[in-house]
């Protein structure tokens, strides 16, 4: 799952973070220019399908070509906020359109079926922008950040809107459609009834959360120091301090598996955050 520099301002704010990030590209692209640069990375993901890595950013979704370069993929330079991969080929995302561009300034919920290269808007345009999004038990949860609250959606066009609260990322436990964590500023927040209400957010304070086992929910704080939870973030085992500065997103593919956005890359673990390999290269950058 998840995000962007100046994420939601009162959260943000309170939270401490100052997120920009940068993100990679497909080979679908315009080879003609030169070597593309990523900054303001908002989501991770990893194509069941393939395996293939791919970077939301603040101008368009990115994926390593042959050579490891960050590679546009399809031609959209949109701004992707919330990003995430619900099964092979199949994307789901929210944000804003690429400046200049036509369309309403939030984009509610788009798409994908075909790796990233077009998008169809499903709902909640010019209304809603999701800046967190998760897909777990065929279901699209989605933190709304226009409005400040947490929606989910079967089919991706009819949604319940759940609770009110300030947040800045979510994740859904894949054993239980019902129990939701938020990070907030007061620490993490749990809701046991599918989004409708949280409970007030418990220390630590963690930036982002990603939960693909039920022994295996991954956070990541301010300073990049990732911590693992095996009883649904009631206790917390502080890991190793992912390289390159504040977090930009946090994305676990499996128990082991992991992927971490900071300042200046995009980040692998495959031994449970013990180690990381350097995937991509982020160029730090002012504002959002």
């Amino acid at each position: 799952m998840k995000k962007h520099r100046a994420v939601q301002a009162a959260t943000a704010i309170a939270l401490g973070l100052t997120l920009a990030a940068c993100s990679s590209g497909d080979g679908d692209t315009d080879s003609s220019a030169a070597v593309a640069t990523v900054s303001h990375i908002h989501g991770l993901g990893l194509d069941p399908s393939d395996q293939r890595l791919y970077v939301a950013t603040h101008e368009g979704i990115y994926t390593p070509d042959a050579k490891g370069d960050p590679k546009l993929v399809g031609d959209s330079k949109d701004d992707f906020m919330g990003f995430t991969v619900a099964q092979g080929k199949t994307f789901y995302a929210s944000g804003h359109p690429a400046s200049g561009a036509d369309g309403p300034g939030n984009k509610g919920l788009i798409k994908s079926t075909d790796a990233g290269r077009t998008w169809k808007s499903l709902s909640l345009s010019g209304k809603s922008d999701f800046h967190a999004l998760d897909y777990a038990h065929g279901t699209v949860y989605g933190y709304d950040s226009t409005n400040g609250l947490l929606r989910t959606s079967k089919d991706g066009t009819t949604w319940k809107d759940g609770a009110t609260f300030q947040a800045l990322d979510i994740a859904v436990n894949p054993d239980n459609a019902d129990l939701v964590l938020a990070t907030t500023a007061e620490g993490v927040a749990r809701s046991t009834d599918g989004g409708k209400t949280f409970a007030k957010g418990r220390q630590p304070v963690m930036a982002f959360l990603s939960w693909k086992a039920k022994n295996a929910l991954y956070g990541i704080d301010t300073s990049g120091r990732l911590s693992r939870s095996t009883d649904g973030g009631s206790a917390w085992k502080k890991l190793a301090t992912v390289p390159g500065g504040q977090p930009q997103a946090l994305t676990a593919v499996d128990a082991e598996h992991l992927l971490a956005a900071t300042q200046n890359g995009v980040y692998e673990s495959k031994d449970g955050g013990k180690s990381f390999t350097k995937r991509l290269a982020v160029e730090s950058s002012g504002g959002h």
